[in-house]
């Protein structure tokens, strides 16, 4: 993910139900919907590892080391709910984040958590939703997010042999469900699909993409679905963006990423949450 100046863009969509036919004398038909199949939920009693992974990467020349085991209060289960935080050390710290080109991360005061269902989760299609909120949002440097990787992306932890595609090439696909910068202000997120450019690095950003307004310090659910040929992002089950076409040209199974960034140097005020309700994953029948 990479710091990209907003563009707002609006999407409805009408929904009409079909009438039934008044006349007694015609037999009216019925399609029955498709029914979704809950294969993957955690409701975060507590940190399952076959469900998760803390994932220690430096990308975007993020400011915060990402740390493992929850290090420093970065990443907490309690209370049914998985916390991600930001936190300030108060000095500089070593840190042993590489980037994607194996260079160490400089010191820093700032520490976070980030996991990944890389290798536990993994799932083509069907519809990931997230139940979250973030307070205190809009303070410089905020980057909290709730996304998706295609899975044979080759960033670390690289475990299997076909984890050999860059970024984001087919098979290593990205798509952002909720995706906070603090750049836009307070009370809003993006969702978007990254379209390849056909080489490594290479991603449109802002071509796909949704600024949604909400209200960020509340629980909201944020899903993404693929529906026939289309992919629809949702804010508490109601459709906010729809991409025409887009559902077989990002098919591949994803895992999935939670995580809180800081962008840049920018101080530290109140606290940097991101809290976590539950997460799923459905198929369809």
């Amino acid at each position: 993910m990479i710091a990209k100046a907003y563009i707002l863009l609006a999407a409805a969509l009408l929904y009409c139900p079909a009438q039934a036919d008044s006349n007694p004398d015609l037999v009216a038909s019925t399609s029955v919907a498709p029914q979704w199949k809950v294969d993957f939920f955690d409701d975060f009693d507590d940190f399952n590892p076959q469900h998760w992974q803390d994932q220690l990467l430096w990308v975007n020349g993020e400011d915060q080391c990402y740390l493992p085991e929850g290090l420093h209060n970065t990443r907490e289960v309690s209370d049914g709910s998985l916390k991600l935080r930001v936190v300030d050390l108060g000095s500089l710290q070593a840190c042993d984040n590489l980037s994607k080109t194996g260079e160490q991360h400089p010191d820093t005061r700032y520490v976070a958590g980030r996991i990944t269902s890389k290798n536990r989760q993994e799932f083509s299609k069907g519809k990931w939703t997230a139940r979250l909120k973030v307070e205190n949002s809009g303070q410089p440097g905020m980057f909290p997010a709730w996304w998706l990787l295609g899975a044979r992306n080759n960033e670390p932890p690289v475990q299997e042999q076909d984890e050999n595609v860059c970024w984001p090439m087919a098979g290593s696909g990205e798509i952002d469900i909720f995706e906070h910068h603090s750049d836009g202000g307070p009370d809003h997120y993006a969702a978007r699909v990254i379209k390849s450019l056909g080489h490594c690095g290479g991603g449109d950003w802002q071509g796909h993409m949704l600024v949604q307004q909400a209200t960020l310090a509340e629980f909201h659910e944020y899903s993404v679905e693929w529906v026939g040929q289309d992919i629809v992002f949702r804010l508490d089950g109601t459709e906010v963006y729809r991409l025409l076409e887009w559902g077989d040209k990002i098919a591949e199974p994803m895992f999935a990423v939670l995580n809180f960034a800081k962008i840049n140097n920018s101080p530290m005020r109140e606290s940097w949450t991101m809290e976590v309700d539950w997460v799923r994953h459905e198929s369809l029948d």
